[in-house]
């Protein structure tokens, strides 16, 4: 990315200096991360006078967590230090809030919001791989004391992943993933199921390939087997879908989960949204005003400074798998991690060495080492820090380029 699109993309003089001529027909032709950049500028130049108006409200709908903020900077002594300069790790979190419009028509207000959805993203320091591991909602964890929302702070206790954030919101969960994996988390971004819908329905739909119908009367969902386009409404049901579908478990709607990500990496890449100055405002409206992120990233500006580098990211080493877990020994309900192959895991990301993913590798229980000396440091895989060992293991999970509808 040059420095004119990232002024074009500041205040001052500078916006949209250099968006026309041939510096332009070539950047289209780059990857779609560097064309949201790109068709903001474009936007703001199309805008004219109203162009900063429009940069400044965009950037005013994001919601800064300064609450979390203050709290992790109360803790700052005992979380992880980041191993490795570049590499960054953002953790999604999906809330099940009743609360806000459009949201209470999914169940009754239980007084608090849980996470629903928590994923860990890494994005390694060469920025050529990006890897989703899906934390589990039941998880057995160790849970710190957190401050919770009235003031008062709750005990140590050893519960259910979700808890925590039911307890102490966004920052208690980042506290409890940190104790948990020793991963240093950079930034967090918390979307609600309204926010979520905003999203989909923005890019006009995500298409997804089903092998069987769905019909689940709790997420209210109900969807035909084949190739489907998924509205917000029913792209919300399909990643909320449980008790009705396979084995009910909370794995398989990780999975689904994961493929609807996949899916949408796949529709934005391929789309012209992010080219197009009159599509892409609607896009950049809602998926801004449904984000609640760390200060850091609670501006256009911030959030297009951690998406710049992504451009380099080939579809296939975009990754997609779930922590190794198994039920857990006291109770067939929840989930606990399997050791050592989660402790593999969060030491690769940690140290940004490569991470490989096959749906023919062995489940999360017996996840198995590559061949003895096969190269995992030719940065396909990931990584931008200490060279791999020479037994990497592969993990199961997908990539996005496998959830496209052929």
């Amino acid at each position: 990315m040059t420095d004119t699109v990232g002024r074009a993309l500041g205040p001052g003089p500078g916006l949209g200096a250099s968006a026309t001529g041939d510096g332009l027909v070539r950047r289209r032709r780059r990857r779609w991360v560097h064309g949201t950049a790109f068709g903001l500028a474009a936007l703001v130049v199309v805008a004219g006078g109203t162009g900063w108006a429009l940069y400044a409200k965009l950037s005013d709908n994001i919601t800064a967590d300064d609450a979390a903020a203050r709290e992790l900077a109360r803790y700052e002594r005992e979380r992880p230090t980041a191993l490795v300069r570049g590499a960054q790790n953002i953790l999604l979190i999906g809330s099940d809030t009743r609360a806000g419009e459009g949201n209470a028509q999914y169940g009754r207000d239980l007084g608090s919001e849980r996470s629903d959805t928590t994923i860990l993203l890494h994005l390694a320091a060469n920025r050529r791989s990006a890897t989703a591991v899906s934390l589990p909602r039941d998880l057995m964890v160790d849970i710190p004391g957190c401050q919770k929302a009235d003031g008062s702070r709750s005990e140590p206790v050893f519960a259910m992943f979700n808890h925590a954030f039911q307890v102490g919101g966004s920052a208690c969960t980042i506290r409890t993933v940190e104790k948990l994996t020793d991963v240093r988390i950079d930034h967090h971004v918390v979307v609600d199921f309204r926010g979520f819908k905003k999203m989909v329905d923005a890019v006009d739909g995500v298409r997804v390939c089903l092998k069987e119908p769905i019909d689940d009367r709790a997420a209210e969902v109900k969807l035909p087997a084949g190739r489907v386009m998924l509205d917000g409404e029913q792209a919300l049901g399909f990643v909320r879908a449980r008790k009705s579908l396979g084995d009910g478990s909370d794995t398989e709607r990780m999975e689904r989960q994961q493929h609807f990500l996949g899916a949408l990496v796949n529709k934005v890449q391929s789309s012209d949204v992010l080219l197009n100055p009159g599509k892409l405002y609607p896009v950049l409206d809602a998926a801004t005003s449904a984000l609640t992120t760390d200060p850091e990233l609670a501006s256009l500006r911030g959030l297009y400074q951690l998406v710049r580098g992504l451009r380099t990211i080939p579809i296939k080493q975009v990754q997609f798998l779930t922590v190794p877990r198994e039920s857990y020994v006291y109770d067939a309900n929840r989930d606990q991690l399997v050791e050592p192959e989660a402790e593999k895991l969060f030491a690769r990301l940690r140290a940004d060495q490569p991470v490989a993913v096959a749906r023919s590798a062995p489940d999360a229980r017996t996840a198995a080492p590559r061949h003895k000396g096969e190269d995992t440091t030719d940065g396909d895989g990931g990584g931008g820090g200490e060279d791999a060992p020479s037994a990497a293991p592969t993990f199961r999970g997908s990539t996005a380029a496998e959830h496209g509808c052929a």
